[in-house]
């Protein structure tokens, strides 16, 4: 079992989900992936509800309140990574060209956040753990396990990431397609490619990977329950067979079936 007990800076830590509904995401979320749920109440009228997998917390949702909805904000996951001072790395990040929605806050005594809007467009989470550290499961059905990086400017992504995590990069070709590893030392944070230009319509996005156990069993699962499958099943080779969806509220996601889970 791939259980956590710490995250490096510079580490993928946690992702949970806005959403128009919630009662709706919960039904659909844990046919699919099994997951069960304890409501944690947050604050006058607001629940943060814990996504549990095996007994263990491995992400969470919460439905977005109405100043958030009307401002046209739709469903979407939100990916964190582990730091080491929320407000350092917002000062630098400002200093590289990014943009702060969210200023750090406490969150309780579990940890500090902040959220920030890449150069490119695409938007993150910054995790600094106190009595919360992340997921405590990963990599295995029923848990994330990637997060990738679509982006409009690739250089532009690359210089910024690298210089506000210290993350190398390793750039492989596959076909006419380029795929960066960020790497956080000698492992891998994540990946990173190009929009084709067919999706120039699609804003630069962090997308989150859940393991499975049967990818094309998953897409057929995800369309019985009133999802969509975006981009169906495909393997690559020595890493897995995966897909991309939209949960019913509208919420992207992507899938895979690990051939050597971590």
């Amino acid at each position: 079992m791939p259980e956590m007990k710490e995250y490096p800076p510079g580490t993928f830590c946690w992702v949970d989900l806005g959403t128009t509904d919630a009662e709706a995401a919960k039904e659909f979320y844990g046919e699919v992936f099994g997951w069960e749920f304890d409501d944690r109440p947050v604050g006058e009228g607001v629940i943060y509800t814990m996504i549990q997998h095996k007994g263990k917390d491995v992400a969470a949702l919460w439905e977005m309140p109405e100043e958030m909805t009307s401002q046209g904000i739709p469903t979407h996951w939100l990916s964190y990574v582990s730091v080491t001072s929320a407000d350092e790395i917002v000062r630098l990040a400002t200093e590289l060209g990014a943009e702060i929605p969210q200023e750090p806050f406490d969150v309780y005594d579990v940890g500090r956040m902040a959220v920030l809007r890449d150069p490119t467009g695409a938007v993150l989470a910054l995790w600094q753990p106190k009595d919360h550290m992340g997921a405590a499961l990963v990599n295995e059905p029923g848990c994330f396990c990637w997060n990738e990086l679509g982006t409009k400017d690739v250089g532009k992504a690359s210089e910024f990431y690298t210089r506000l995590f210290g993350w190398g990069t390793k750039t492989q070709k596959s076909g006419e397609m380029e795929y960066t590893s960020l790497m956080n030392g000698d492992s891998p944070a994540g990946g990173m490619y190009a929009l084709p230009d067919e999706l120039s319509h699609v804003p630069s996005t962090w997308l989150v990977y859940f393991a499975v156990d049967d990818c094309d069993k998953a897409a057929k699962k995800i369309e019985s329950l009133g999802g969509d499958v975006v981009s169906p099943p495909k393997d690559i080779p020595g890493v897995g067979r995966f897909a991309v969806a939209q949960d019913p509220q509208g919420g992207h996601f992507a899938f895979i079936k690990l051939e050597n889970p971590a």
